[in-house]
């Protein structure tokens, strides 16, 4: 199983508009994957740490797919697509990350 984790750093004065990466881009990520997405997660940054410092992150997107080749079949296709609707939520250039889940 991987992950890919897609991360909004967070940059002073940038726009990001939760509302339409839950309700409209994410969902449209779910659609395009198909089968091949076995899981989605959005996370909203809220604290740097206990020290109340800010999040280093506005938004970390998770997806979870059997393998790296799955998630290329099933994202290659829809990249343009999919890439093309990033400023409709954000100014923010986002942060690619592919992991693998050891636990």
């Amino acid at each position: 199983m991987i992950r890919v984790h897609v991360q909004y750093p967070r940059t002073e004065g940038a726009k990001f508009d939760m509302d339409y990466y839950c309700n409209k881009h994410m969902p449209m990520v779910r659609e395009r994957c198909g089968d091949a997405l076995k899981g989605m997660t959005i996370e909203e940054g809220l604290s740097g740490g206990m020290g109340g410092k800010p999040p280093a992150n506005v938004c970390v997107g998770t997806l979870e797919f059997e393998s790296v080749d799955a998630f290329g079949a099933s994202m290659g296709p829809h990249m343009p697509e999919i890439m093309g609707d990033i400023p409709n939520y954000t100014d923010i250039t986002p942060v690619l990350e592919i992991a693998e889940v050891k636990l």
